[in-house]
This record gives C-alpha cells, structure tokens and sequence, in this order.
C-alpha cells in the first residue's frame, strides 16, 4: 500500500482525503445525481466502492432496509472474489475471519447397507494450484460492511441511504436518440427515479431524483428491471431444498469439511461449514415439486427440514440447538433479456443509461457459490466503465460493453448450475457411474473459482493475434499473478497484487534479455512511451495529473534484483508523483529465480507488452514492436486528453494537488 506521496499520514492510510463531491456531500439525497445505485447488496456495494475513487462523479445509493445488512444469504467466497478484494484492500483482514474450504468430502450410501453413509472421496478443492488465493466461507454481511468501508474512506465518501425504495423509473426520449446534434447529451439528466420512504417518520412518502446512469442492483424482484420492461427468462427446476444456518452438536465427523452427501433414497445435503469455528449451512434436498405444490411445500417447517437432515445422514444424528436464518426455496434458472435498457432495434442509436446487475438479471441455485460472486464482477464492471465516462476517459459507446459482456458470463453460470444442482438432486444409482459427482467438481473447478470468464473482442478487448508472446496471460481473461521481485528494496512480490481498483488501466512491459543499461528492445520501446507523439501514455493522460494517472505503466526484467541497476531503468518506469514529484519505486520489477514469471506465464524472451482492464482482464498481448497496434487499441478505447504544446512528462510533476485527487 502506497501513502505519503501528498504528505505525511499520521493516522489510518486507508482512509483516503475527502476532495471534490466528497467535501461538499450533502447529508440528505440531493434532487440531482450522477450515478443512482439502487439497492445495497454485493453488486451494488462493490459499484460503490468502486466510483467512490472518483471525487468528481456524484454517486448516492439508496437502498430499501432500514440498515446495513445484518444475516447475508449468500456465504462463498470463490478465489476470483479474494482476487478482486486484494485489489479494493481487504483480502487479508476478511481472510483471517473467514472459514477456508481446502477440501471437499464426497459421502455416498454404503454398497453393503444402503440405509447408511459413508466417505468416499475428499479431493482437494483446487487440485491444479489455479490461484494463489483461497476458497473461502464468510458471511455477506460482512463483505458488504468491507466494501462499505471502502466506499465511505474514499474520497467522495460514498455511504448508502437507507429507508428508500424505487417505485417508478422513466428514462427521457428512451425510444429515440437521446443526443443533440453537437453529440452533447439533450438532457444531462434523464432518468427520474421515483422513491418512496420505507421508514421513519417519512415513510410511505415519496420523492424524486433525477440521475445520468442508475445501476439496478435490487435484487430478483428488481422495481428497476420491471421499469426498462427486462424480462427474467428461464423457469424452475421443480426441485426444493431448505437450508439452515444451525449451531448443533453432531457426530457427523465431516461436519468442518465442506461435504456433498448423497443418500440411498432420502435425498442429498450440501453441507458448508461457517466462520467462526462453530456455525455450519446445511443445504437439505426436499425433493421434487409436484405441479400445484409450491406454496405448500415453501411452507416446510423447520423441524421438518431437520428431520430431512437426520434421515439424510444416518448412522449419524444432528442435534440442533439454535438457528440463526433458515428458509425453503425452489431452484430457478432465469437470466433477463438484456442488462441495459437499450432495446436491440436502438442499440446503434443511443446508449444505455440503466443497468441491471445481480440478481436483477441472473438467479439460480446457491449450492454452486456463485451468486455472489458473479454479481460482484458484474458490479465492478460496469462501475469503471461509468467512471470512464463521466470523467471524459472513454466515450459514452464503452457502455453498451457492459451487456454484452456479462450477459455471456450469466448464460454460462446459468448452465453450470443446472448441470451442478441436476447432479447434487440425482440419486447416485442413477449417476453413470459411482465417482460422477466427484469427477465433476475436480474437472470444472476453474469456472466456479472465477476464472473461466473470457470476453471476447470488443473496443476494450484486441484480438488475440500476437497471444504466442504471453500463453499465459489469455487474452479476455483476468491477468494471473505471479511472483517477481521489486528492484527497489528485493521485496518479493506478486505482480498482479500491486493493482488497486483505482480506475486506472495497466501496461506490464516485460523485458527482452539484454541488461537494463543496454540499447534494446524494452529501452526503444519505453524512450517511445514517454515521448513519442503517437504515444497512448501521453495522449490519454490529461494535462495536470500524474503520469500514470490513466496508464498505470511497470516493467519485469529477465534478470533477478541483483542484476538491475534502479538507476538504469528507464524514466517512463519511474515517473514523478504527487505535489513534490516524488518518485515511485514500485513499478521496476525482477525475476524470481525460483519462480520464473517469463516460464510461468509462457512469456516470450524477446520481450512482450500485457495490457489489463482496470477490472484486471487482459486486453491485449502485443510485441515491444506494436507500437501502432498500441497507440489505436487504446484510441479505441479512451478519449484523448487536452495537453498543452509544452507538457512533457517531467513537467507533469509540477501539477495541482486538487486536480490530481480529482483525476484519481
């Protein structure tokens, strides 16, 4: 974590200065907003956190509870998802709270007494090493108190309204081209959101706020979806189970061991140990739905739940001694039509203004741990892309990215869900054979840990053509760590670690095999960045910030850290920061003898450029020689910046305090 750059920090450096919105935030929801997130959950928290590192955009969420969330339904935390907490700050703390799944126990009826269970395999929960990050167990609520955190620390000090809920949303000239014929928006302004007082002394009174972008992010009933006319598609699986947070006393021996039972003929249990040593989710298979039979089975009762579980089970018993939230549910599969509100006869006409996420346009089992984490992607997707935006970066076509890209990611969750939740509800007489259940989960571990997602090439994702210079780092798909070692002090490090959710794009430049004081490839390459007038660093960077404000630019040598020479490295890799143009030491990086990054990551020895979304997918693999292929992928992507004739990139090291937090 880097501070003092602005000055010495006395107190807690997560909690970054209040500048812009955040000096002047008012206490009630103003009239006018920028960004309206609706609804508090992970998907809209991480947005938050997200657009709260932007002190000029004017974001508020309002959400329908009284309070932050106290008993979360959702508890998997997939690696991708510690992944993404690294990047907001707060990996390690939830880490140390939360439970660590390392295996998981496969429990099937005896051959020789059918009635009774027993353990058949415990693989690994991550048998191919896919990230260096855990599998955890940890309460929502406590994930959206983290990012909350996040969120009011950072400069525009963004903190939820609670006690509102949306009863109307309209979207101004929504069946036409909403621009005027300079391209400047008609109206700055076009969605009025209607909001009534769920609680206080206002309650059941309503107001209006008028925003330039909503994200729906309300949850499966979504008063947000239902207002663009999205439809849910899909339907239910006709199968229920009940599941129970318990405190018991059991003799069932896996019960601190994540565990798939399957019974001879009373159904299956997910059982998901909890947090804190004590607690466990117990996820009980209530059978098939018969037609008509939904209200009558949603009402289960509790203690017939835990009867389930005990039939399920068997030798084996569970005494249940408290239960903090229970609930009874039918598996559904739905994705909605579209994740925008642009129909697609306007889709080359206008661009989105409102955005669904979470369980506004995708619902399904919780027994594959994905809920959650999915709408946490989908949230802090679309919140760096309207940041973008509403700070001139990118143009106003990069929304419509938003759509297309995890409507895809949806559609394939949906489908792995319904394949998972079919199995775990499948006697296993009837599996093709015995290890099915097992031989599933070990083969498609990468898609419930997060990282099968690969987007395919749009404005902010080039063609894999030069993919041979990195194999490792897939074009589309989030950029996997490794180790190297910092120049500057011989810390190791991981690379990817490094990159905080600030908005900013990153450029990793890795060196050919020449030493870094000689005339090479690199050297050619970074002499071009930083001065070069077709140079992206210097075309999308505005005038009066740092220079890596926008392009977040490092290198990682061939050699090890004895063999670089901090002094030798070129200037682009050490720019000037902050009001006293202090350098920053950490974007030299070496080679880790013992974990060669270049042998890892498949990385050419004549050297390659990795390109990585502020999101931390991979946007281009390019040779040091693609220096047009550069310039136009990001002239695709962003704007250009304004830059007087005379701004080289030492003299934006003399820069204005206040401009520079505005543009962080």
């Amino acid at each position: 974590m880097q501070f003092h750059h602005h000055g010495y920090v006395s107190g807690d450096p997560r909690v970054q200065p209040a500048t812009g919105y955040g000096l002047k935030r008012p206490a009630e929801l103003p009239d006018e907003v920028d960004v309206l997130i609706v609804g508090s959950g992970p998907a809209g928290m991480i947005a938050a956190a997200q657009l709260a590192q932007f002190p000029g955009i004017r974001t508020h969420v309002v959400e329908r509870r009284a309070g932050r969330l106290e008993m979360g339904q959702a508890d998997g935390i997939q690696a991708r998802s510690v992944e993404t907490f690294q990047a907001f700050g707060f990996a390690e703390r939830i880490t140390a709270e939360a439970y660590r799944i390392t295996e998981m126990a496969f429990w099937k009826p005896d051959p020789e007494r059918p009635e009774n269970i027993v353990r058949g395999a415990v693989p690994p929960d991550d048998t191919t090493g896919i990230s260096e990050f855990p599998h955890l167990i940890v309460n929502q609520a406590r994930v959206l108190d983290y990012f909350a955190e996040v969120a009011a620390r950072g400069p525009a000090r963004v903190t939820p309204d609670y006690g509102l809920e949306v009863v109307g949303l309209t979207v101004a000239g929504a069946a036409e081209a909403p621009e005027a014929a300079d391209g400047a928006q008609a109206d700055e302004h076009p969605v009025t959101v209607t909001l009534r007082h769920t609680t206080g002394p206002r309650e059941g009174t309503e107001r209006t706020v008028r925003a330039r972008y909503v994200v729906g992010s309300d949850g499966a009933h979504s008063a947000v979806r239902e207002a663009i006319g999205r439809k849910p598609v899909g339907d239910k699986a006709n199968h229920a189970w009940g599941v129970m947070d318990v405190l018991a006393v059991t003799d069932f021996p896996d019960v601190r061991t994540k565990c798939a039972i399957q019974s001879h003929d009373g159904g299956s249990i997910l059982l998901i140990p909890r947090e804190g040593g004590y607690l466990a989710r117990w996820y009980v298979d209530l059978g098939e739905v018969p037609p008509g039979e939904s209200a009558r089975v949603r009402a289960t009762s509790l203690d017939e739940v835990i009867a389930r579980a005990n039939r399920i089970i068997h030798p084996y018993t569970l005494d249940v001694k408290d239960v903090p939230w229970h609930s009874v549910y039918e598996v559904g599969h739905r994705v909605t039509d579209g994740f925008d509100d642009v129909p697609a006869e306007l889709a080359d006409v206008r661009t989105p203004r409102v955005f669904l996420t979470g369980d506004a346009c995708h619902t399904h089992s919780a027994k594959a741990g994905q809920g959650m984490n999915v709408s946490m992607q989908d949230g802090w997707n679309i919140a760096w892309k309207l940041a973008h935006v509403l700070t001139g970066r990118a143009p106003e076509a990069l929304l419509a990215t938003y759509s297309a890209e995890r409507q895809v990611v949806a559609q394939n969750l949906i489908d792995f869900d319904r394949e998972w939740s079919r199995l775990m509800a499948t006697p296993p007489e009837d599996l093709p054979d015995p290890t099915y259940l097992e031989d599933f989960y070990v083969k498609t571990q990468e898609f419930p840990c997060g990282f099968m997602t690969q987007y395919q090439p749009s404005m902010i994702v080039a063609e894999p053509v030069h993919q041979e210079l990195a194999t490792g780092f897939s074009v589309g798909k989030r950029f996997k760590s490794a180790p190297v070692e910092r120049v500057a002090e011989g810390n190791p490090a991981h690379l990817g670690h490094h990159a905080r959710a600030d908005g900013r794009w990153r450029v990793y430049a890795f060196a050919d095999a020449a030493a870094p004081a000689e005339p090479s490839a690199l050297r050619d390459w970074a002499e071009w960045l930083a001065s070069a007038p077709g140079s992206p660093l210097l075309r999308h960077t505005p005038a009066g910030t740092d220079p890596d404000s926008v392009l977040d630019v490092k290198v990682v040598y061939q050699q090890d850290h004895f063999g670089v020479e901090f002094a030798d490295v070129p200037d682009v890799f050490r720019p000037r920061v902050g009001p006293f143009g202090l350098i920053d030491y950490e974007k030299v990086y070496a080679t880790d003898p013992d974990h060669d990054i270049f042998e890892l990551r498949g990385i050419d020895r004549g050297g390659a450029v990795v390109v990585v979304r502020p999101d931390q997918y991979v946007a281009a693999v390019l040779p040091l020689s693609a220096r047009d292929e550069l310039s136009a992928f990001f002239a695709g992507a962003l704007l250009p910046q304004p830059r007087p004739q005379e701004t080289t990139q030492q003299d934006t090291t003399q820069q204005d305090e206040t401009n520079t937090e505005e543009n962080a």
